[in-house]
């Protein structure tokens, strides 16, 4: 196998042209005979460029409106023979048909056609199949054949014929692992849209994929790598943020930033809200008349684990809300937009990051979620479930008033982002304790009072915060206890799923203190 390969034929077929008459000129440059087909061809001639159509170069006619063009022994006989197998060469000679030795391949924009909403007639008529074909082929043979899928990489091609008159084996080797992460991509984006057109949304093949955006610098550990993807979901968050400033973000920042992104987006977007959020779970959550104002009393509920922390907002951030979260060491700023205010007093901080999304992410846009285990993984709908007035059944014999209910909402909102076991404190719009991923109830209620006691000590005040506020539990009360625990830390209603085997001895404690209590039938684990 020789390392150089000299480009003497070349087939270029792309759907984007970007980069195609400089990469047409670089190989006319060099005397390189250029095959090509319908647009790319006109392209290409249009620069001036020589170009044979494939149909001269097979002596076959295209037919059925462009399906049939590539698919032909003179082109993948090009593409597939050995040149260093007698019996290949023998073939090619007594067939008359010439090697090819560069494929440049884009294939029919079927991504785009989908999200652009195009019916089933048009998304099926930009199903590539001679691409793919072409693909395939040329990257079997990458020891004699250079295959370039991503016009990104025209560069290493030019550079390399301009410095080496040919391909080095380890840059084909390179082009086809690419070329096959982008068939097989592409092959994911069809299977996945023929499942929706079928309602099917668990088949019995899955497969993922995605586009690398970064290398994190390590995993949630120093020894763990880690990179960052983005697939095709339609939905603004962390993997379509604009980044304006700071340094790269950590593997734990992006989950971390993600996390109060979700939580934000999933509150009143009328209102200004904040969140702040520390190792995935929140430690403050705040709506406010403005965001310094939600700012301020998310930070007040947890001020401690705030340090190092993410904030994300449902609004733009101001100048005067950026020059509070300044105060405070914050790794990550996340929000729909920013003012130019903002934007110069947030400089300041060097390595503070600053993200914009243009919008929130819509609550109810329903996608996959995929979690590895040993030897597979597990996969289900985002939780796209939500609770609102008409679906609370008030279940004690004290009704809860127009505040409380106001806040049991917000507080089960808040909740439902919370790792689970998950206790929520809230009053007057503003979280004042929270209880996160223990292992039984009754502890995550006795930490969040802990936190309201400590939050209201570190203000000034002298009773706890959590006097007077309502309480949400992700997931139903098995036993008395861990509501007993809220009723002595002073919160006087609770919100909670209901639907335990003691779901009347609980009802009956919370008469007992004087409570009211509702259920929403419906609970939000989060693992």
């Amino acid at each position: 196998m020789t390392d150089i390969i000299k480009i003497k034929r070349a087939l270029l077929s792309v759907s984007d042209k970007s980069g195609l008459i400089e990469l047409g000129q670089a190989l006319t440059n060099i005397g390189t005979e250029i095959l090509s087909t319908g647009g790319s061809a006109q392209t290409l001639r249009g620069a001036g460029i020589p170009v044979i159509d494939v149909a001269d170069h097979t002596g076959f006619p295209e037919m059925m409106d462009g399906r049939v063009k590539t698919l032909h022994p003179k082109i993948h006989g090009g593409f597939l023979a050995l040149r260093d197998n007698p019996d290949h060469m023998t073939a090619l000679r007594d067939h008359d048909i010439g090697e090819i030795d560069l494929v440049v391949i884009n294939l029919y924009p079927f991504e785009a056609t989908v999200k652009s909403g195009a019916d089933f007639d048009t998304c099926i008529e930009n199903i590539d199949i001679g691409g793919p074909a072409m693909v395939r082929s040329a990257a079997k043979n990458h020891g004699f054949v250079t295959i370039i899928t991503d016009p990104s990489d025209y560069s290493v091609i030019i550079d390399e014929i301009k410095s080496k008159g040919g391909t080095s084996h380890s840059t084909r080797k390179k082009m086809a692992a690419i070329a096959y992460a982008r068939t097989a991509a592409y092959d994911t984006a069809i299977s996945q849209w023929y499942a929706v057109q079928n309602g099917d949304t668990f088949p019995e093949r899955m497969t993922v994929s995605g586009i690398k955006v970064q290398e994190c610098r390590y995993g949630e550990n120093p020894h763990q790598d880690a990179a960052f993807y983005k697939n095709a979901e339609l939905r603004l968050g962390i993997a379509t943020a604009t980044q304006h400033q700071g340094k790269e973000l950590s593997y734990n920042n992006l989950n971390d930033t993600d996390a109060a992104f979700e939580l934000v987006s999933e509150l009143d977007t009328t209102i200004p809200a904040v969140a702040i959020i520390k190792h995935a779970n929140p430690c403050g959550v705040a709506m406010g008349a403005d965001a310094k104002t939600a700012y301020k009393q998310a930070l007040k509920c947890d001020p401690v684990s705030a340090f190092g922390g993410i904030v994300a907002l449902n609004c733009t951030l101001d100048a005067a809300t950026a020059a509070e979260i300044v105060k405070v060491f914050t790794e990550v700023i996340i929000a729909p937009n920013v003012t130019a205010e903002a934007k110069a007093i947030i400089a300041e901080k060097k390595n503070l990051r600053l993200l914009t999304t243009g919008g929130t992410a819509n609550p109810s846009l329903g996608a996959k979620m995929i979690k590895s285990v040993a030897g597979g993984f597990l996969v289900q709908n985002r939780d796209t479930g939500r609770v609102s007035l008409d679906d609370l059944k008030v279940v004690t014999k004290r009704q809860p008033s127009t505040r409380e209910l106001k806040d049991l909402l917000f507080a089960f909102h808040v909740g439902k982002h919370v790792k689970s076991n998950a206790i929520v404190y809230v009053r007057d719009g503003m979280t004042v304790g929270i209880g996160a991923g223990q292992m039984n109830r009754r502890d995550s209620s006795r930490i969040a009072a802990i936190r309201a006691a400590e939050a209201a000590e570190l203000a000034g005040e002298s009773k706890s915060f959590a006097a007077g506020s309502v309480v949400a539990s992700d997931a139903f009360f098995p036993f008395a206890d861990g509501l007993m625990a809220a009723a002595e830390a002073g919160a006087t209603a609770i919100i909670q799923p209901g639907g335990s085997m003691r779901d009347q001895d609980v009802i009956d404690a919370a008469d007992a203190a004087g409570l009211a209590m509702v259920f929403t039938g419906m609970r939000h684990f989060r693992h």
